[in-house]
């Protein structure tokens, strides 16, 4: 069987949502650069999740962060945590509280005003980032969230939403995956003018 227009299509439609984030999304990630960058110069953590392939997400951009972006990079770590990471809690809250309240605990938990609170989901509707979100507010913690589609629940409730746009999860996990990417460049140009 031949998948040369399967491939085709996968990759012609991914580089299609791509060219859309400049133009539609280029502000609202300088915004979300500069609330990260903002934070962090000020001894905030970044806090990340996200469920399914976003929680993959989140870790990668945390681990870029925490370890280096770009090799040769040569800098001191940064704060940034994964809150889907942790299977101990996750369990343990998901069994004893509901899964719905795996990150909001965290959160809770550990988080300070001057942190910065990170949720990725493709559908906007994921109950357990909501709360979290609503949680981070509380406290007085920025928030920033990658969204995808229409942006669901969340659109309109976070200091700065990245809404990517397509409804097709994976090109929408494509695309914030690029964002967080850009985002953790921005940190290393402006915490230590790193290119």
């Amino acid at each position: 069987m031949d998948y040369k227009r399967l491939i085709e299509d996968q990759i012609e439609d991914s580089i299609a949502v791509k060219q859309n984030l400049l133009p539609l999304l280029l502000n609202d990630i300088q915004k979300a650069g500069e609330i990260l960058v903002d934070s962090l110069r000020n001894d905030g953590t970044a806090f990340f999740c996200g469920n399914g392939g976003s929680s993959c997400d989140a870790s990668h951009i945390a681990a870029e962060l925490v370890v280096r972006y770009k090799s040769g990079n040569e800098r001191k770590a940064i704060p940034a945590l994964a809150l889907n990471a942790d299977q101990a809690v996750i369990t343990a809250c998901s069994n004893d509280y509901g899964y719905e309240y795996v990150f909001q605990r965290q959160v809770q938990a550990f988080g300070r005003p001057k942190d910065v609170f990170v949720g990725l989901t493709t559908s906007g509707n994921s109950q357990n980032i909501i709360l979290a979100v609503e949680e981070a507010k509380k406290i007085g913690m920025k928030t920033i969230l990658l969204l995808g589609g229409t942006g669901g629940k969340l659109k309109s409730v976070a200091d700065c939403e990245i809404i990517v746009p397509s409804k097709t999860t994976a090109r929408i996990q494509e695309s914030h995956i690029l964002i967080g990417h850009i985002l953790c460049s921005i940190v290393e140009k402006n915490l230590f003018n790193l290119d």
